[in-house]
């Protein structure tokens, strides 16, 4: 059931992002610790992910104690945009780590065939750190998805949290089968890349990772861009507004959709067909805004009376 009152919405956020900070500093600590214990630079580059989880949430808690704060002299359009660029740079950050991995893994490789054979892994570490780090994965991931849930499924720091615990614990399953994988064949199938396997792991891991990231850095930036929002969002749009176009009698010429953060822009240009006051067109906006939110959740709606769409024609464009 989602929290009727924003205030409720907000504490249920601000729980799940803490339990995101201890969650992502232990496994931080435990990932670094285990990698220096094991020489795994796999295990190594599980715990700076999850570092960089921890400051993220830290930075989300921040933004979702004041997302809803209405605008100001400072943010005179609201503050939903750092909702917006959190998601792009927290995506753009751990692009970078993986391009880090990516290049100290090329490095590991190419010393291996130059002959510098690097110090052999120990596995005895792996087993606590994999199954201790996968659990607390699938805590964090019950943990933010089922609140995403209850404050109305439309908070991106949340989705991205969950989707970042989830993947999270995919990559260090992942690990645990490689390394694994390392530990029982060394002396067999994979002898020739035995002391190499982690720098492997660390490529294949990567491989997996970056095309999820690349998609939610440009899913942020597309935003941030103010690029249309999708299709079906827009259809939804339209179809929340038909009752008041219709009581009011006057014209739809175009409409657009925007996403920003868990809000949606929606420009709606109208021509009355007659004279009308402010207090009409502020009464129909109201309801224009009522009516939309029932379809998407966070929606405001700027309404334009205007005899054009929203391209002025070119006779009267001032370009």
């Amino acid at each position: 059931m989602t929290p009727q009152y924003p205030e409720d919405r907000k504490r249920l956020e601000s729980r799940s992002l803490v339990v995101a900070m201890w969650g992502n500093l232990f496994m931080a600590a435990a990932g670094l610790l285990a990698g220096i214990l094991s020489n795994s630079n796999a295990i190594m580059m599980d715990g700076l992910f999850s570092l960089i989880g921890f400051g993220s949430a830290l930075l989300g808690r921040r933004i979702s104690l004041r997302i809803d704060a209405g605008p100001d002299k400072l943010r005179p359009f609201g503050y939903a945009a750092d909702e917006a660029i959190f998601a792009t740079f927290r995506s753009l950050s751990l692009l970078g780590l993986v391009l880090f991995a990516v290049a100290n893994a090329l490095k590991s490789i190419y010393s291996y065939l130059n002959g510098m054979v690097p110090e052999p892994l120990i596995f005895a570490p792996m087993i606590t750190y994999f199954s201790v780090i996968g659990v607390t994965c699938a805590i964090l991931w019950g943990f933010h998805y089922f609140t995403w849930r209850r404050t109305g499924r439309n908070s991106s720091i949340l989705q991205v949290e969950a989707k970042a615990a989830m993947f999270d614990g995919l990559v260090t399953a992942a690990a645990g089968v490689g390394l694994g994988a390392i530990y029982m064949f060394r002396d067999g199938p994979l002898a020739s890349i035995a002391p190499v396997g982690d720098s492997v792991i660390v490529m294949l891991l990567c491989l997996l990772a970056i095309g999820s990231y690349v998609r939610d850095f440009r899913g942020g930036l597309g935003e941030l861009a103010g690029i249309s929002a999708s299709p079906a969002k827009l259809a939804a749009a339209r179809r929340s507004l038909r009752a008041a176009i219709a009581e009011d009698g006057g014209t739809l010429l175009d409409m657009s959709v925007t996403k920003l953060g868990r809000t949606f822009l929606v420009s709606v240009y109208y021509d009355p067909d007659r004279a009308v006051s402010a207090m009409e067109v502020d009464r129909l906006n109201l309801r224009m805004i009522r009516d939309a939110r029932q379809a998407l959740p966070g929606a405001d709606v700027m309404l334009m009376i205007t005899e054009h769409p929203r391209r002025w024609p070119d006779e009267m464009n001032p370009n």
